[in-house]
């Protein structure tokens, strides 16, 4: 049996200003501070204007700093983008890549996910790739089809559990209050490490995280579940105390 340590990503998306991310970012730090060694690992996705100073904040500490999204090209004419060799400047690890909201919000296709997730590698960053189905396609019976599809079309070769993180995160739970239910999230979580057998050399040693209105009081149960290897968080990261006590689920 392989032991995958977990992993509490935060993805504050457009939220904060300047003080409010040095707010979260210091007392984030003073937390894991506090605590001394713990059994997780900490990432967090500020927006582009607050990547430097919380780096600065989160620098010498162990809490991961990752990017939202990167673009496909090492630099060029795409104003308002940023490069995965730019996150890698700032001091980021990771970078979040194909997340619904850029999915659908902004038309990205698997084959643009994939050339992102390509250049996160190149960069040396971690890609965190987002996949998960719309209530629809969940009611229709297509979402192990729909989940698998994205991962095939998503994730390009040279991935491995160094270089590739997983999150599953049901569109129709994501900042709703709505969680999927443990048996649905245990069957997914088992689907797609069988599905990443055909994209990765080491698919039991990939770290794959769920997503959607995850919160202090329904953590514990999902963390408990058999390959879930943490969580990507949304609207509770943006709390330190909900955040940290997400994280501390794992212990």
């Amino acid at each position: 049996m392989v032991l995958r340590r977990k992993l509490i990503a935060g993805n504050w998306k457009m939220n904060g200003l300047y003080a409010d991310g040095m707010a979260l970012a210091q007392e984030l730090v003073g937390r894991i501070t506090a605590a001394g060694p713990v059994g997780f690992d900490l990432l967090v996705c500020p927006p582009a204007t607050l990547l430097y100073p919380v780096g600065q904040v989160l620098a010498g500490h162990p809490i991961a700093l990752g990017g939202q999204d990167c673009h496909a090209a090492e630099k060029g004419a795409h104003t308002g983008d940023l490069s995965a060799p730019m996150l890698t400047d700032l001091g980021a690890r990771y970078v979040i890549v194909g997340h619904s909201e850029r999915r659908y919000d902004h038309g990205e296709t698997d084959g643009d996910i994939a050339a992102k997730v390509a250049a996160a590698h190149a960069a040396g960053l971690v890609a965190v790739v987002c996949v998960g189905e719309t209530l629809a396609q969940r009611e229709s019976g297509a979402a192990l089809t729909v989940v698998a599809d994205q991962i095939a079309g998503s994730i390009p070769a040279g991935s491995t559990s160094h270089n590739l993180v997983v999150a599953y995160e049901p569109v129709w739970a994501i900042g709703t209050g709505r969680t999927a239910q443990v048996a649905d999230v245990a069957e997914m979580h088992a689907h797609i490490r069988t599905v990443l057998a055909a994209k990765v050399p080491d698919p039991e040693k990939v770290q794959i995280l769920y997503g959607g209105s995850v919160k202090p009081a329904n953590a514990a149960s999902l963390m408990a579940i058999a390959d879930v290897d943490g969580a990507l968080v949304g609207g509770a990261s943006l709390v330190a105390g909900d955040f940290w006590a997400i994280a501390e689920s794992c212990r």
